[in-house]
């Protein structure tokens, strides 16, 4: 018998990550994933992990160049929206995505931002990105959305002399902020480690 949730996370990985882990914890696996739906069926408490990788910047090959290299290292892999989006024949403009990934469509990658990875639970922390530099870059990518996002809001609130869009501009900042003591973080400790 399976159990369905329903739940919209948005760019909120860490706290999407963070729910699986404790489903998984409390004896449930993911099988399904939709627009807002994650279905899951019964398991061995703590059987599986989870790990939620952003691969919005990506093209489609890349992306599922991605996802086969994963499942073939043995992971269970689902592709998972990032954007609540229920129209058909969206095109989304991504500036700050490798060459191939710039224009993203319902033949490609749009609604695919997301993989959920999932792992047998082997008691180790599970963490696609080992190397500093690798979590530094990877942090970039999630950094570079929300910094454009923010440039235009800040653009536009100048512009229209606008303070609920200067307001909103702020809003976005915290995780551009977020996201780039991480990058950081990582390259400060890549040349600490460096032999």
């Amino acid at each position: 018998m399976s159990k369905k949730c329903y739940r919209f996370f948005g760019g909120l990985l860490t706290v999407q990550k963070n729910w699986l882990n404790k489903m998984a914890e409390k004896g449930y696996r993911l099988i399904r994933t939709g627009k807002l739906l994650y279905e899951f069926e019964k398991c061995k408490p703590g059987q599986v992990q989870y790990c939620v990788e952003f691969i919005g910047q990506k093209s489609k090959a890349n992306a599922e160049d991605y996802h086969d290299f994963l499942e073939e290292m043995g992971y269970s892999v689902f592709y998972k929206n990032i954007n609540l989006n229920y129209s058909v024949g969206k095109v989304r403009w991504r500036p700050w995505a490798e060459i191939g990934g710039r224009v993203a469509t319902n033949t490609t990658t749009f609604n695919r931002e997301l993989l959920i990875v999932e792992k047998e639970n082997d008691g180790k922390p599970f963490d696609l990105h080992t190397s500093y530099e690798d979590r530094a870059n990877y942090y970039s990518n999630l950094r570079n959305p929300w910094l454009l996002l923010m440039l235009m809001l800040a653009a536009f609130a100048t512009v229209n002399r606008s303070v609920i869009l200067g307001i909103v501009a702020v809003i976005f900042l915290i995780p551009v902020i977020i996201y780039q003591l991480q990058i950081m973080k990582n390259r400060h400790e890549a040349k600490m480690k460096e032999w």
